[in-house]
């Protein structure tokens, strides 16, 4: 059985961080799915999804990461080419991914205790984002 939900949130952008463990919890539950997996894919390439133990020292810390990893203050080809300012956004997402899957049993997401599914976005400003949630199992 398969079943797609989607869900669309704002954000702040500029490495924001979410935690957005509760709507994967709700559509899993809402799927009527018990067993399975489910993937969690951002339809975006300026943001992202993974897991972390999602606690303000780490989101922190995350965002620190990016900023030496892909810094906003150097020139990105992107940039030139489309003059939006955020090719930084595009590279740190790439690094990151859209999409993360996680097993699911009971109707219940099998995380670690510390666990928890975020997203982010990096792009420069503001946006709406869509989260999409594909359930596949029994």
């Amino acid at each position: 059985m398969v079943s797609t939900q989607s869900t669309r949130i704002q954000t702040r952008g500029n490495c924001d961080i979410i935690d957005i463990t509760g709507y994967v919890s709700d559509a899993v539950r809402d799927s009527g799915i018990n067993a399975g997996t489910v993937t969690v894919f951002v339809a975006h390439s300026t943001c992202g999804v993974t897991t972390v133990e999602y606690e303000p020292g780490l989101v922190s810390d995350l965002k620190d990461l990016f900023n030496r990893v892909a810094p906003q203050d150097i020139p990105y080809a992107h940039d030139k080419r489309w003059g939006d300012g955020n090719g930084h956004s595009h590279a740190r997402a790439s690094l990151l991914g859209g999409s993360l899957v996680i097993p699911f049993t009971d109707g219940r997401l099998i995380l670690g205790t510390w666990q928890q599914v975020i997203l982010i976005d990096f792009d420069n400003q503001a946006r709406s984002r869509e989260i999409i949630f594909q359930m596949m199992g029994e």
